[in-house]
């Protein structure tokens, strides 16, 4: 099998992450290779938000006002450190349009397999990346926060930087588990 194929079955989400973040060149490589996502008609139906600095304060703002009517003071703090489990935090968010051959499902599967290929090009380079989603991704209040326009929705947000420490292998299925012939 080629490198691509052991670098994917060696591939692991990282959920401690330290400074430093990926640079300017290494986010301009892994966004070029999440443009190459399938794209029926090319519609691009993905963009996304890089967030790292004093900006991730402002986030963690962010997700607590999203909840500040229905929390107290330790949980609200909690809400306000999800931004900050990472040097960076890039949004991804799915851009939906209205077309005569292309159905929404697919082009939020482009979005999703783009997200994917942007964490794989991180990896690549050698940072450790963490895909979560959780209430803040369909929170209206976060959705207008970062700006998301009407048929817009979050993606995930892709914590990511430089791996503090590995977590232990994840047990994988079986592939019987999930893959069969057909028909039988």
């Amino acid at each position: 099998m080629s490198s691509v194929t052991d670098f994917l079955l060696n591939r692991a989400s990282e959920p401690r992450l330290e400074a430093p973040a990926p640079d300017a060149v290494t986010l301009e490589r892994a966004f070029s290779c999440a443009s190459r996502a399938p794209d029926h008609a090319l519609l691009r139906p993905w963009r996304y938000l890089v967030i790292e600095g004093e900006d991730l304060k402002a986030l963690g703002d962010l997700f607590a006002a999203a909840y500040s009517d229905n929390i107290d003071g330790p949980k609200l703090e909690k809400m306000h450190k999800k931004a900050m489990r990472a040097p960076m935090v890039i949004v991804g968010i799915a851009s939906v349009q209205k077309h005569h051959k292309v159905p929404e499902v697919e082009q939020l599967l482009s979005a999703g397999a783009s997200m994917s290929f942007l964490g794989l090009a991180l990896q690549d380079a050698g940072y450790g990346v963490m895909w979560r989603t959780g209430d803040m991704a369909y929170n209206p209040v976060v959705l207008e926060g970062l700006g998301l326009e009407k048929g817009e929705s979050i993606t995930g947000f892709l914590y990511t930087g430089t791996v503090s420490s590995t977590k232990p292998d994840v047990p994988r299925p079986e592939l019987a588990e999930f893959v069969a012939r057909w028909p039988k």
